[in-house]
């Protein structure tokens, strides 16, 4: 774990610079860190021995950090990052019935604020690679990902029904509930078709509790605001135009009406979140691309190992 690298990068430094507070030496000059009957051990062996386990992690989170420093300047983001995870940790392992500072202990941290550390990095890390990745871009990657992803913003109305499945339901039940939710949206649209009004139909109905009251308006909304199923629904209406079947969502069914669209916006307004979408969907598909891009990153701020032994151990961990 991070911190046992920590603690060897402490003992480390500790030894560079003749950290201790009291110091013994032999005839040749070398430190005495300890001893046993018949033999003292030194600082240089002891040099030697972390750092053939544990030099090369040490080393490179050392620089690491150093890299960090210089790349980011605000740390706000990654800070309410950091804290907002946490918390949804610790809720989660309290509701579980385990005590926080138990959990911190098994996992090799003496407090939060460790934890909270190794988190805001992570961030940070990630945040560095996103910007050298995105160098990497091709033009032919932007042009596709408009072409696909971009879309102007929609605003529609809807209506949702529900299934009303208890948490305990077989699945006999609730294909049942499922199937009377569809029969009950269905209706829905037979009833519009029949020229009933929607503001009293999405009253009467709808179970989107947070739209009902203003006709299931949903407003400015482009793709990946909504779940799929939706977004792709209203952008085949019309202005005015509601879905002749329910939508199918993980939410129940939808009846949607669509009420207006703005045009897609230019390639030249949309460079920015393209480059950032991309660069996401690197990190998140590409198996061991953040590692690999710090390693560019390190060669960019002309990172060398003078140690062989170091040396060594780095290049092992970079080739695997």
């Amino acid at each position: 774990m991070k911190k046992k690298i920590l603690i060897s990068t402490l003992a480390l430094s500790l030894l560079i610079c003749g950290g201790c507070k009291q110091k013994v030496k032999l005839k040749d000059g070398k430190e005495v860190i300890a001893s046993v009957k018949g033999k003292d051990i030194t600082a240089e062996e002891l040099f030697d021995n972390l750092k053939e386990t544990y030099g090369a992690n040490a080393v490179v989170n050392m620089v690491d950090d150093y890299i960090i420093k210089k790349e980011v300047k605000d740390s706000k983001a990654a800070q309410e990052y950091a804290k907002a995870q946490i918390a949804t940790m610790k809720q989660q392992y309290e509701a579980a019935g385990y005590t926080w500072d138990d959990v911190l202990s098994q996992y090799g941290y003496s407090t939060e604020d460790q934890l909270i550390n190794e988190y805001e990095n992570n961030y940070k890390k990630r945040i560095i690679a996103k910007k050298y990745i995105k160098k990497e871009v091709t033009d032919d990657e932007i042009n596709e990902y408009y072409e696909k992803e971009i879309y102007g913003n929609y605003t529609v109305k809807h209506i949702l029904i529900s299934p009303d499945v208890k948490d305990s339901a077989s699945d006999s039940e609730k294909e049942k509930a499922k199937k009377e939710a569809l029969n009950k949206a269905k209706d829905i649209i037979k009833k519009l078709n029949d020229g009933e009004k929607w503001s009293t139909l999405v009253k009467k109905y709808s179970d989107d509790k947070g739209t009902k009251n203003s006709e299931g308006l949903v407003e400015n909304f482009t793709k990946g605001d909504m779940v799929d199923e939706f977004f792709e629904a209203s952008i085949k209406l019309k202005n005015g135009e509601y879905t002749k079947e329910p939508v199918e969502s993980n939410y129940g069914y939808h009846i949607i009406l669509k009420v207006s669209n703005t045009k897609k916006p230019s390639l030249k307004n949309s460079k920015t979140k393209i480059l950032d979408a991309i660069s996401e969907n690197k990190l998140n598909n590409e198996e061991n691309l953040l590692e690999k891009t710090w390693v560019n990153i390190r060669k960019e701020y002309k990172f060398n190992i003078a140690d062989s032994t170091i040396k060594s151990g780095y290049d092992k961990t970079i080739s695997e």
